[in-house]
């Protein structure tokens, strides 16, 4: 089956994330949490595990691991540019996050491991994959900062909400039926690893024979 392109309304709903399938492309419109911190996914465990309130209603939001370049100016916020960064970082902190907050859209670059997935699955939620190096695309889809949480921490690594018109295209890496793209990928280079080191040793071989 080819993969389609969805333009959908964000934070995505549970049914919206069923239907996507991994390869298919995404343009996102409305609201959506950003953060680049290692620092602030600690938090937020912390906060679950104190039962401390966040400074922002998380509950099926759409939590994207995306880096920003922000000025303070009178009032709130300006996020200057957006750009993704990635989300093996935070393997160890999203199968609890992604359960707890009933996430249906997350997303970065490198994908998530097994265990996110298998939590994806339960939550009915995605794995969107953004451009990496594509800030200038992806900073033209901010509209406006809606909210900021942990104004303590670098602005990088804060909560943001964000509203965003066109945000993408995406790719869905991960979808939630559990197909990871990342994963198949890595199974299709240990398929080939051995050709290829064949290939390799022979080349080496007819390099030492014509020496």
């Amino acid at each position: 089956m080819s993969a389609k392109t969805h333009r959908l309304q964000f934070p995505l709903s549970e049914a919206d994330a069923r239907r996507l399938r991994a390869g298919d492309q995404v343009l996102l419109d409305g609201d959506i949490v950003i953060t680049a911190g290692l620092p602030t996914h600690e938090r937020m465990v912390q906060c679950l595990d104190s039962h401390t309130p966040l400074p922002m209603d998380l509950h099926e939001a759409s939590v994207f691991h995306l880096g920003s370049y922000s000025r303070e100016v009178a009032g709130g916020l300006e996020v200057l540019y957006i750009n993704p960064t990635t989300s093996t970082r935070f393997n160890p902190f999203m199968p609890r996050l992604i359960r707890h907050f009933n996430w249906h859209a997350v997303g970065g670059k490198g994908g998530l491991d097994q265990a996110s997935a298998q939590a994806m699955q339960e939550a009915g939620c995605v794995y969107l994959s953004f451009l990496g190096g594509g800030c200038t695309l992806l900073s033209q889809a901010v509209q406006s900062v809606l909210q900021m949480g942990w104004s303590d921490l670098l602005v990088h690594y804060r909560l943001v909400r964000l509203r965003v018109q066109g945000l993408g295209p995406a790719t869905v890496g991960i979808d939630a039926s559990g197909r990871s793209l990342y994963e198949e990928q890595v199974q299709s280079a240990r398929q080939r690893l051995g050709d290829i080191l064949a290939h390799l040793d022979r080349q080496r071989q007819l390099g030492a024979n014509s020496a």
